[in-house]
């Protein structure tokens, strides 16, 4: 029988620009796998009990008991043996800078153990989510490393920052013509600079952002048809958005909401966060 948990906690203030919300989960299902799908947040989880075992295209999966993973524009396969018990930290590329002191381009497309990264942090954050009793400790416990490890940062270049906000702001896709107008700088030059940066092109950036709206609505109880999502998220056409939607998540729409409907859904709007 499955069984799915998720619990929102917010980080003080302080480290909101660095990580915007925890997600605590704890799932029980028959085996099998999971995908996790591009977003404008980079991959920080810490699991509670077992591990990460991400699937390679060939040899082994990949085991982590903690990991950071950078932007990326296809699915990443998980398989698990029914239970997946951690916490998922919504990780900016801010906080990439400030908590490990380099660019979020350097992540791009890769997985890091985050012992790598943070190193001693990394073993105690572990040791201390795994006797913690509540999520509200728990959560606590990512706040207090996180604090103690994060460094002053920035962004290099304020039209960097000044372009990521607009794009992911945006509630549809926003053109790399108008977005390089605004900032005074060529296409090239914000392309490469914003890429560098990042690790992903504003125009992929701005296509991640829209199949997130769309993700939104499509997992919400009241779904709208598929044709009225590709509509309401910018979208040519009901097919541009099916095209889209297998890019970056390998499944056709109605697919992979029956095979990842129970892990997809946001906690409940109206349970306040811990």
């Amino acid at each position: 029988m499955e069984q799915a948990t998720q619990v929102i906690g917010l980080p003080p203030p302080r480290l909101r620009p660095l990580v915007n919300r925890y997600i605590g989960y704890h799932y029980r299902s028959a085996p099998g796998v999971h995908r996790g799908l591009p977003s404008s947040k980079l991959t920080f989880i810490a699991t509670v009990t077992g591990t990460i075992d991400l699937r390679a295209p060939d040899g082994p999966p990949r085991r982590y008991a903690a990991l950071v993973g950078g932007l990326h524009e296809t699915p990443v396969t998980i398989e698990h043996d029914g239970l997946q018990h951690g916490i998922e930290a919504d990780l900016t590329p801010l906080g990439a800078r400030a908590l490990f002191g380099l660019p979020a381009g350097e992540l791009a497309g890769l997985d890091v153990h985050l012992g790598d990264l943070l190193g001693p942090p990394a073993t105690e954050l572990l040791d201390r989510l795994r006797t913690a009793g509540t999520w509200t400790d728990r959560f606590a416990c990512f706040t207090d490393i996180l604090d103690r490890v994060a460094r002053p940062a920035a962004i290099p270049a304020p039209e960097l920052g000044w372009a990521w906000r607009r794009l992911t702001a945006a509630p549809s896709a926003v053109a790399v013509a108008e977005l390089a107008a605004e900032v005074g700088w060529s296409r090239q030059h914000l392309r490469t600079r914003f890429q560098r940066e990042f690790g992903v092109s504003p125009k992929v950036l701005a296509r991640v952002v829209r199949f997130q709206h769309a993700r939104d609505l499509l997992i919400r109880p009241d779904r709208p048809a598929l044709a009225e999502i590709a509509a309401r998220t910018g979208y040519a056409d009901q097919a541009h958005f099916s095209r889209d939607w297998r890019a970056f998540s390998g499944l056709s729409p109605t697919v992979w909401l029956a095979e990842e409907l129970p892990f997809a859904q946001d906690p409940d709007p109206d349970r306040p966060p811990v």
